[in-house]
């Protein structure tokens, strides 16, 4: 059983920084590709930032040049670095993981997740 859970997150203004992370825990062979996503209210889920066993990262435009995904040399700790944070960024985050063969921004390919953490940015 894969369990993950977030950390991390809080309350900031606009224009700081936060860093979020995630545990990944149980029985696993190999390392799946992982991501973080965020939610609104009212809103769809989003991908926020995906990274491939092998370190390789994608970002949502969104956020490129801002965050930065990375993780832990045993691949069971995953971070979300966010710099010059904006309200609009405020948002349940949420990581997870998936064994799928294709490592893409997609919810519905990510099959473990954490319950979230909650980011808040004020102006």
């Amino acid at each position: 059983q894969v369990q993950m859970m977030e950390s991390g997150g809080g309350s900031v203004q606009t224009g700081e920084s936060l860093t979020l992370s995630c545990v990944r825990s149980g029985c696993t062979l190999y390392t799946p590709c992982m991501g973080w996503f965020r939610q609104v209210p009212g809103k769809k889920r989003e991908g926020v930032a995906r990274i491939e066993s092998d370190g390789g990262a994608k970002y949502a435009d969104s956020v490129r040049g801002r965050f930065t995904i990375s993780q832990d040399s045993d691949k069971k700790t995953l971070y979300l670095h966010m710099n010059s944070l904006k309200p609009e960024d405020t948002a349940m985050y949420y990581c997870a993981a998936t064994w799928s063969r294709r490592c893409v921004l997609v919810e519905a390919d990510f099959d473990y997740w954490g319950p979230g953490t909650r980011v808040t940015v004020s102006s």
